[in-house]
Formats: structure tokens, sequence, C-alpha cells
């Protein structure tokens, strides 16, 4: 019989669909959309773009660069993230934090050339895009949670603290100054008597609005408002002349795209900070696409996102933009405005287009200080004392974590913050397995399943028999300690031990070291008449065992012998020596498993 060409022809097309839907989701999704979806799509796009407007040329004057390049950056990533998205919610943008981080470096290295400084900014978008679309292909979406949601909290209650004192001086109308958080807060001090009182007056009063209106009517784009009401008092009332400082002109229309460039000699600053901006993007797109994916029901693929991400920032970097990310408070916005797809982010492109054609021009008198209340604003629900109590309620380690990103960032800046947050972050974790509990077990009274003594002192113990479990991998940089507090622990019983099993049940993996010890652990003991045994363990770590010719040396290890079987045994041992007890002889023991035919002893 002929074979049906037409259905493996078919079946082609389908697979190739199904590999072009999990490339660009939006294929999978679109040709499904249904009416009802357009109105809140649209709804939320323009909501979107009213709160991106104002948001937009205030994160451009903080990272440095012309107002408009926040637009550009909102519209072009918008896009083309949408394109790839598997998060419905998430919106993309400039960001205060990596707005900052890009003034720090890039300005140190720009100089006053504002034609290098913008080449500089979007080549750093570029290769964030490079570093996303790597990390895509490597599969490496997993290796940057070392950045976790807790240093994030002490990393954004310390940016806050750094970009605030970045703008507070235009708030007072005040130059500033400064290269570090410290020597910024002196500066101010010093400046104070010279407070423009006007200036002062339009972004306190701007403030003031902005944190109402935060408090009262969250998700509401009243930023643009205050934008609109100030820009208008600043042209009837003449405001330039009395000293207030204006953005000034904004030219209509888009960017020409085409690829940055800079000399060899600045790419190693550029990538430094580079892959500073690509952790902190992914992580707190991560971070807001799983908080909205939760409250909806619906999954977001980590990996999946590192190629929206790379999208986003190559299109923002060829558009003369710097590196974006998905914001919380952006994406807020768009959710609380009933977006039910990434449709949203074409339409709230659309809107910030005809803003830059027809509404740029009417921004000329817009108040700096404005903006920097609008920052100020943004900034402030990123410190939160409540998210630092709730750590030290859970974890003293993730508490201390927090304050190390928190201060790692006021006193090495906001790059550097980054990078000691994560490697703190590292450390911690490497202390914090390198000394594991060990935990005495004792049987749950009336059951065959044991628990640690110290949690549940009503346990049962054996007299001379010492059970342990190790909770935590044995690795090469842990099992020294281990070693010690098990011998340690066994010397202290009052009634000398005759056997000694260790639990392996919480040790997913060991490693050549960790097999080695238990081998030196078991002479050690059977040096002093003590016997020892194994239990529980997985099939990957009796594999381990049975390669480095450790099971012989720990009298054997299979899926047979449970904790309890090995209990039971010692315990009808016992009863067989006491004196009076009848012998117990030619009976099999308990220990032995039964035959469980070939290859099962996996």
């Amino acid at each position: 019989m002929a074979p049906d060409n037409g259905n493996e022809a078919q079946d082609r097309r389908r697979g190739g669909a199904s590999r072009l839907a999990r490339l660009l989701p939006i294929v999978g999704w679109l040709p499904e959309y249904r009416t009802p979806r357009l109105s809140h799509d649209l709804f939320a796009g323009v909501t979107l773009a009213a709160y991106a407007v104002p948001v937009a040329l205030a994160y451009s004057v903080l990272a440095g660069v012309n107002p408009q390049i926040g637009l550009y950056c909102y519209i072009a990533s918008g896009l083309v993230y949408a394109l790839f998205a598997t998060s419905r919610h998430l919106a993309i943008g400039p960001t205060a934090a990596i707005s900052v981080m890009v003034a720090s470096v890039v300005g140190g290295m720009a100089g006053n050339d504002p034609a290098l400084y913008a080449s500089m900014t979007a080549v750093t978008a570029v290769m964030v895009a490079v570093i996303c679309l790597l990390a895509w292909a490597l599969r490496l979406n997993s290796f940057v949670n070392f950045i976790s949601e807790t240093i994030l909290i002490g990393f954004k209650a310390g940016a806050a603290l750094s970009i605030a004192v970045t703008q507070l001086p235009k708030l007072f109308g005040l130059p500033g100054g400064g290269e570090n958080f410290f020597r910024r807060i002196e500066v101010l001090t010093e400046q104070l008597p010279a407070t423009n009182p006007v200036t002062l007056g339009v972004g306190a009063a701007s403030l003031a609005i902005l944190l109402v209106a935060e408090r009262y009517f969250p998700r509401r784009p009243f930023a643009l408002a205050v934008v609109a009401v100030s820009t208008l008092a600043v042209s009837l009332f003449g405001l330039t002349g009395a000293g207030v400082q204006v953005v000034g002109s904004i030219p209509a229309g888009l960017p020409p795209f085409h690829l940055p460039r800079v000399g060899l000699e600045h790419l190693e600053g550029l990538s430094k900070l580079a892959f500073a901006c690509f952790l902190l993007s992914y992580v707190e797109s991560i971070a807001a696409a799983r908080t909205f994916a939760a409250k909806h029901g619906y999954a977001v693929d980590s990996r999946q996102e590192l190629l929206g991400l790379g999208a986003a920032n190559l299109i923002a970097g060829l558009g003369q933009g710097y590196p974006v990310a998905g914001g919380l408070s952006q994406s807020a916005v768009n959710e609380g405005a009933g977006a039910r797809t990434p449709l949203s982010l074409f339409f709230a492109s659309i809107t910030l287009i005809l803003v830059l054609f027809w509404v740029a021009g009417l921004l000329t008198n817009l108040p700096q200080a404005v903006l920097a209340a609008i920052v100020l604003a943004a900034i402030s629900r990123f410190v939160s004392i409540a998210d630092f109590r709730r750590l030290w309620r859970i974890s003293r380690t993730e508490f201390n974590i927090a304050v190390v990103a928190f201060f790692s960032v006021l006193c090495f800046g906001i790059l550097n913050g980054v990078l000691v947050s994560a490697i703190a972050s590292i450390l911690f974790l490497l202390r914090l397995m390198s000394r594991p509990h060990v935990a005495v077990l004792g049987r749950i009274p009336g059951s065959s399943r044991f628990s640690d003594v110290q949690r549940h002192p009503d346990n049962e113990l054996v007299p001379g028999l010492f059970l342990f479990r190790v909770e935590a991998p044995l690795l090469y940089f842990n099992v020294e300690n281990i070693d010690r507090k098990v011998i340690d622990m066994v010397h202290s019983q009052t009634i000398p031990v005759q056997l000694v099993v260790c639990d392996l049940s919480n040790s997913p993996y060991i490693d050549a070291a960790g097999a080695r010890m238990l081998a030196q652990l078991e002479e050690k003991l059977s040096r002093e008449g003590v016997r020892f045994r194994v239990a529980e363990a997985h099939a990957e770590v009796r594999d381990i065992l049975r390669v480095t010719g450790v099971d012989r040396t720990i009298g054997g290890v299979n899926r047979h012998i449970s904790l309890a079987n090995l209990v039971d045994d010692f315990q009808s041992r016992l009863a067989a020596a006491a004196p009076g007890s009848p012998a117990a002889a030619g009976q099999p023991s308990p220990l032995a498993p039964p035959n469980p035919g070939p290859g099962a002893a996996a």
C-alpha cells in the first residue's frame, strides 16, 4: 500500500505551526481572539499610554537621555514584546531602577558628549538583548534566580533612596551633586538655603497630589492630569521667569532605527552594566508576570519571557532607547484597566505614537520639578517596612540578605549593588548548605514513621540506637561539618550506642566526597564497636554509593529496607539477646530483603 503523503504533509504543517506558536505565542491565541475582548484591551491600552506618558518622560530625565526617549522605548518594546509574550498583563518599558543605573554608569563614561551618551545607552539595550537571547538559547532561565525576590525587597528599598536623592534637588530647584548616596545628601543639605520657593511649591504640590491619588485612587492616570495642569500653569503665569526649569522642546515623530555604535574601549564597562540590567530586568519582569498569572489562573513560560525581553530590548536599542523591563507598577495599571491579552500593548503603542505626533509640542513647558515628583511618587512604594518585618518573622537569613542588598545599593551604587546582592545571596545559601541541620530521629507514637526529636520530644527513642537525618544533599563543602556533628552527638548519648542509622530521605544527591564521608563514618564507628547502616536512600544516591563501592562498606543499600525495618530488626535482636529469652537461631533477618527478581535492586 502506498504511503499517505497527504497525511504526512498535513502532520508536517501541524508540527511547523506548533513550533511557530511556541516561538511566537501570538500565532496561537490571535486566531481565537474574540470581539468582546477588544473593548477591554483597547481601554487598557489607552489607560496604559496615559500612565506611560508622564512616567516615560520622568524616567528618561532620570536616565540622563532626552525626554522623548522613554516614549520611544514604550512604543517599540511594547509592540515587539506582545509577539513573544506568555504573560497577558506584563507591560514593558523603562523602569526607575534601570534608569538610574544607566545614568550612574554611562554618565561617568560619556562625559559631556550627548551623542556618545545616547549611543552608549542604546548599545547597552542591544547588549541586554544579546544576553537574553543567549540565556534563552542555552536554557539558563533558572540560573538567574540567584536574584531572588528577597534580594529585590532590599534592592528596591536601597534603589528608592538612591533615586530619591537624585530627584530631591530638582524638587527644590537646586543643582545638587555628589558621586554617591551619602555625598548627595551632604551636598543637598549645603544647598538648601538656596531653595527656589516657586519650584518647591510646584513640585511639592504635584507630589502631594500624586501620593494622595495613589492612596485613594490607585491605578488611575493622575500623573497625566498633573502634567497637563502644571504645564498650563507655567505657560499662563510665566513661571520660567521665576526660575522654574522646564523640559524644553520635544521633537514630534518617531526615531530612525539603526544599529548603535561605540568604541571598543567602552564595551567592557557597558557589558557590566548590560549584565546587571539583564538580571534586574528579567527577575523584576518574571516576578510581576507570575503575580498576575497566579491571580488570573494561567501559566507563564519563564524561558519564553527571555525571548520576549530580548526582542523588546533589541528594538529599544535600535530605536535609540535604553534597556527596558516589565515593571510591576505599569503592569498593574494594564491589569487594573482590564487587559485580557498582550494586544493591549499594541493599543498603548499606537496611542503613544499619536501623542508623539500631535501632543509632544505642547509639553515644552512641563516643569522638571513635576517629573521629579512623578519619580518620587513612583518609587515611594519600593520602600516597604512591612516586607522587612515579614522576612524577619519568616527567616533571619532572608532578612539578612535583604539588608545586605539594601546597604549594598546605598554604599556601592545601584550597579554594584545588584552584583554584591547576588554574590551575598549565593554566599548565604552556601553557608546554609555547608551547615545543614542534622535531626535526631524518634518514632512517632503509634506509627512506623520517624521525625525530629528536638521538635517533637514525645517521640519514642530506642536505647542503644541512634537515628539521624541530614536535611540537605551531602556535598564536598558540608560533609566535614556533618561528620563532626554526628560523631559528637553519638558520643553525647547517655546509653552506649550499638547501631547508628543514617536516614537519607532528605538528601536527594550526594557527590563523591559525600559517599566517602559515609564510608569514613562507618570506619570510625566500627573502631568503637558501633554498627552503621543507611536507609531511605533515593535511586540516584544508591547508584552513586554502588559505583563508589561504599554500599558494600555500609552493609548494602536497596529500596526494600526502610528505617522502620532497621529499627524493628534492632529491637528484635535486643529482645533475643535479653537474659531468659528464647534463642532466635535459624530465623531469617528482617534486614535481608525478599528476592525481588532480576534488575529490581535499583
